[in-house]
């Protein structure tokens, strides 16, 4: 994974090892490809091959290498939308049903670590939505209110709660969900990964797909390397889909608009302050309009993420304003040092909701999950395995065209420039 001067990625150090992987050599045939190694593609991976499917996926960089070895590590439940709003958007009968089955996402997860003993750092007590200022509180009341209707276990927090579970100053209260918790994304993703091929699926690593053409009945994928054959095809490499720039049916590529989301993690505090900190070990993110992200990791360290890429322009302010943010939460712990940093790429929808496509009729791709990857990616994988055995109502999205664009990348560069912007002025008088 990218280490250079500005990614220096806490998860890859502290991960469980990936297991032994290598690049294509030589044609290949199977029933189903995979395109892309993150959580959706590897779900699905794990699912074709125990159904007895033939598959093989194919990883352009390593397992993990995008937003699924990158993120917070939140298990949440639903996507980052009021469940309300997903039902106006899509209407009752099929928003309703994607209301239900991400809200038991994390579910799903936490059975998948249980059941192939995936080492993660796994903790599910909930995570914490923290409000900012009274605007928050009503947010997080209404988004309480909405899910407790469905009859999820969630509770708003009174502002004096919500300080005594995260040992920070600032809050006016909190939405815990008891449903959510908290993962090491990479060891998780290595842990499918390893799972999938356990299973019989074959994994293949540094295999970027250069092309793609279809004959009719088989989808051939042409590498560096060699060729793969196949009856059906998989596409799930999310924001990350423009490692093949010449990969056809890739729709999503242009219609998602890239969003980068940066991460500072401290050197391990010491125990009298580590225990000050999320002493139940939830995983948090506010309402502000520039969202922020902090959580702990089982070696003690604090980790602090925003919105904002990691590049030339930006680190500086970002830093800076990890920083003043964590004197700001955290007084007792002083000046900190950071040890690890690193970005990710996340892709946003124009509706905020992933989208679902069938370029052909043996090819099907999912993208944007708009900052929520982990239970919507293995909930989607699964569902995809699922498609591609005849069950298209295992699918809980409806099949959209691609909707290009074109003014991707000047919202791109607007989500980057603002929160470096924002960053560079907010908290200095904290």
């Amino acid at each position: 994974m990218r280490n250079d001067r500005t990614n220096r990625n806490l998860w890859t150090h502290s991960a469980s090892p990936a297991p032994e992987t290598a690049p294509l050599s030589g044609d290949a045939t199977c029933q189903v490809a995979i395109v892309g190694g993150g959580f959706t593609g590897l779900s699905a991976a794990l699912h074709l091959a125990e159904a007895g499917i033939d598959c093989i996926l194919l990883e352009a960089m390593e397992i993990g290498f995008g937003g699924s070895g990158r993120n917070v590590g939140l298990v949440n439940a639903g996507m980052w939308m009021r469940p309300d709003d997903i039902v106006a958007a899509m209407g009752e009968t099929v928003g309703g049903r994607l209301v239900e089955e991400l809200g038991d996402g994390p579910a799903q997860v936490f059975a998948l670590i249980e059941k192939h003993a995936i080492d993660c750092e796994a903790i599910r007590n909930g995570t914490l939505h923290l409000a900012v200022g009274e605007a928050g509180v009503k947010e997080v009341a209404i988004r309480a209110a909405q899910w407790r209707r469905r009859g999820a276990p969630v509770e708003a927090l009174a502002a004096d709660r919500t300080a005594a579970l995260t040992g920070a100053r600032g809050f006016a209260g909190a939405l815990l969900d008891r449903r959510a918790g908290t993962v090491q994304p990479l060891g998780y993703a290595h842990g499918l990964a390893r799972a999938a091929i356990a299973a019989g699926a074959r994994v293949f690593t540094a295999t970027p797909v250069l092309d793609g053409r279809s004959d009719g009945n088989s989808v051939i994928l042409r590498t560096a390397n060699g060729e793969v054959r196949a009856g059906k095809l998989l596409l799930a490499s999310n924001a990350y889909s423009g490692v093949a720039p010449s990969m056809p049916w890739s729709g999503h590529r242009d219609e998602l608009v890239p969003m980068y989301y940066f991460q500072f993690a401290t050197r391990p505090l010491p125990p009298d302050l580590a225990s000050r900190i999320l002493p139940e070990g939830h995983g948090c993110w506010d309402t502000g309009l520039v969202m922020t992200s902090f959580r702990t990791d089982k070696a003690g360290r604090l980790v602090f993420g925003s919105i904002g890429a990691l590049d030339t322009l930006g680190r500086t302010a970002h830093e800076a304003f990890a920083r003043r943010s964590l004197r700001a939460l955290f007084p007792f712990l002083g000046n900190v040092d950071f040890e690890y940093w690193w970005d990710g790429k996340i892709g946003m929808t124009a509706n905020n909701l992933p989208s679902f496509h069938r370029p052909e009729k043996n090819i099907w791709s999912i993208a944007g999950y708009n900052g929520r990857g982990i239970s919507p990616g293995t909930v989607f994988g699964h569902a995809l395995a699922q498609v591609t055995l005849g069950n298209d109502e295992a699918m809980m999205l409806p099949v959209t065209q691609p909707a290009p664009d074109a003014l991707r990348a000047v919202k791109s560069a607007f989500y980057d420039l603002g929160a470096a912007a924002k960053h560079f002025i907010d908290r200095r008088l904290g």
